[in-house]
């Protein structure tokens, strides 16, 4: 992640406030377009979805259909998904272009060294293990060669690009994998040498290799056509950050004394940092209470990071919460259960092991609970939006389920 997104609160508010809302519809899909910068505030809980939609809401009105609103609503619809499906996100939602079998179990070595030979592919590699960052329309290209063109399973690929993205979020991420691998979609995704050509800069065309070549040629490939060969690369290979199941030792977030711990909050109300939560705390919390960091290892067990997002999210996390641990639901139950009140966030990634010890205030959205589960955007799009003609309507009016 570059500088431009420097990971304080400060930041996130002064970049949702530079967000030119046309400007992000005209030239979004573009590599060098107007992105918004948002991703990793949003996943992180430096920012939340109402105010990245009142930030584009003060450079004027926005129909629900203007491309930034309906792109916060992909956002919230993985969410959805995500709550109605549970771990089903990890798994094929149905069938795609091939029986599950007919797919590699892992990345060939020769992608994740960025040697393909295929430009767009390489640069996407380096790009993401350079910076922890990826245009989506990147992301879709990489998705796209990795399922449809090597026939690697798209659980593989979305596991592997979750692990380096500082912006990962496992609904987004997993989900727009299947929506690419035609898992999650009507059809695969599908790309060639002729749509990198308009939309990156011209080191990342690839014109005579393996993707330039029809979307009918590309299909049959999809569907079970023959694989082309991997060529032959004397590139040097691109080396892969390594992936950390805990803080590196010498960030102040490490395991404490748990006895400590559990004397200073004796008493008191405490409210919980976590990683996708790390804003100030709320404006009712009593000023006795302690304000407490946790990683919880075991969803870091699981899912590790690089070395760089640990320090990035860290960073953040100290400017609310001084005091950081790394521990597991059991032990940190342990240490608060003399605690008045625990409260914190709920997000989808840490819910299951705070929802026993915590009360969990719900994860603020601009848009309203659809309660019934939706198996895709254009119907939860539609529910959500129903009554609905201005943006700024979700946030002037009470949020009802749907």
């Amino acid at each position: 992640m570059s500088d431009s997104t420097p990971p304080s609160r400060t930041a996130a508010l002064q970049r949702a406030a530079a967000v030119r809302p046309h400007d992000y519809a005209r030239s979004r899909n573009h590599l060098d377009g107007a992105v918004t910068g948002l991703s990793p505030y949003l996943t992180h809980g430096l920012l939340t979805l109402p105010e990245a939609l009142a930030a584009a809401l003060q450079h004027g009105p926005l129909l629900v259909e203007h491309k930034l609103v309906y792109e916060l609503g992909w956002r919230a619809f993985y969410r959805h998904v995500w709550a109605t499906r549970g771990d089903g996100i990890l798994q094929s939602l149905h069938d795609g272009p091939l029986p599950e079998g007919a797919y590699a179990p892992s990345l060939p070595a020769d992608v994740r060294q960025a040697r393909t030979g295929v430009p767009v592919i390489d640069q996407a590699v380096r790009t993401l293990y350079a910076s922890g960052s990826l245009h989506n329309h990147a992301r879709m290209w990489l998705a796209s060669y990795l399922v449809h063109v090597r026939r690697v399973h798209w659980r593989a690929g979305a596991d592997w690009l979750v692990a380096h993205l500082r912006d990962g979020d496992l609904a987004s991420n997993h989900l727009s994998w299947q929506w690419v691998a035609g898992t999650g979609s009507a059809k695969p995704y599908l790309f060639n040498a002729d749509n990198v050509a308009r939309f990156a800069p011209e080191s990342w065309h690839s014109p005579g290799t393996v993707v330039d070549q029809s979307y009918e040629a590309l299909d049959a490939i999809a569907r079970g056509g023959p694989l082309p060969p991997p060529p032959r690369v004397g590139l040097p290979a691109a080396a892969e950050p390594a992936l950390l199941r805990e803080p590196p030792p010498d960030l102040r977030a490490q395991h404490t004394d748990m006895a400590a711990l559990a004397a200073a909050v004796a008493g008191r109300p405490v409210w919980l940092v976590h990683p996708w939560a790390l804003r100030p705390p709320p404006a009712d919390l009593s000023a006795d209470a302690l304000v407490l960091g946790v990683y919880p290892t075991e969803h870091h067990s699981a899912w590790p990071w690089p070395e760089a997002r640990w320090r990035w999210v860290d960073a953040a996390m100290a400017d609310v919460a001084p005091l950081r641990v790394a521990t597991d639901a059991t032990t940190l139950a342990q240490a608060l259960h003399s605690a008045r009140v625990v409260r914190s966030v709920a997000d989808p990634h840490i819910s299951r092991w705070l929802a026993p010890l915590a009360q969990l205030d719900a994860e603020p959205s601009p848009f309203p609970l659809v309660e019934r589960p939706c198996t895709s955007f254009s119907q939860w799009w539609k529910r959500a939006t129903q009554g609905v003609a201005q943006a700024d309507e979700w946030l002037s009016s009470k949020q009802l389920a749907v």
